[in-house]
């Protein structure tokens, strides 16, 4: 059997809507960001009062797109500002794009990201910017049919805990 065989495939929506997240859609967004930290066998420290500040607090820090279908949220898309000073360049990272398993290869993805453009350009960035996984190379193969180009990795990343 191929892997696509193993696929579950639901019947697709008759109306799907990509729009900006709303403090109802909290529980749903807050399960499928466990789901994709599951995928990438991360633990998921996310609460619902983390995303509530983050995405509708006084001080928002992210944008959450997400593909509604009426019942259910099929997927999500989540943004967050870049910037390059030397440029003077506005982007916008998507920072995550999920889809729920048995509504993948039906198009909600190539509509998150779509919107995500949309918005982004809205915001003044004149890019977009996503990363995959080293190895997972069907989001890479997602991502150059989207017309994202690859870019090579150039130095390292350093992190500094802050205290509270």
């Amino acid at each position: 059997m191929t892997d696509d065989q193993d696929k579950i495939a639901l019947e697709r929506p008759a109306l799907m809507t990509i729009r900006k997240a709303v403090e109802s859609d909290i529980p749903q967004l807050l399960e499928m960001i466990g789901l994709l930290a599951a995928f990438h066998d991360d633990p998921s420290e996310m609460t619902a009062e983390s995303l509530r500040r983050d995405l509708f607090g006084p001080t928002p820090w992210v944008t959450a797109l997400v593909a509604d279908a009426g019942a259910q949220l099929l997927g999500y898309a989540l943004l967050t500002p870049l910037y390059r000073a030397q440029q003077g360049r506005r982007g916008m990272d998507l920072h995550h794009l999920f889809v729920r398993d048995g509504h993948r290869n039906h198009g909600v993805g190539q509509h998150l990201i779509a919107r995500a453009r949309d918005f982004a350009k809205a915001a003044g960035c004149t890019y977009l910017s996503v990363s995959a996984a080293t190895g997972n190379f069907g989001a890479h193969r997602f991502y150059q049919q989207m017309d994202f180009v690859a870019r090579p990795v150039t130095g390292m990343r350093y992190m500094q805990t802050l205290a509270d």
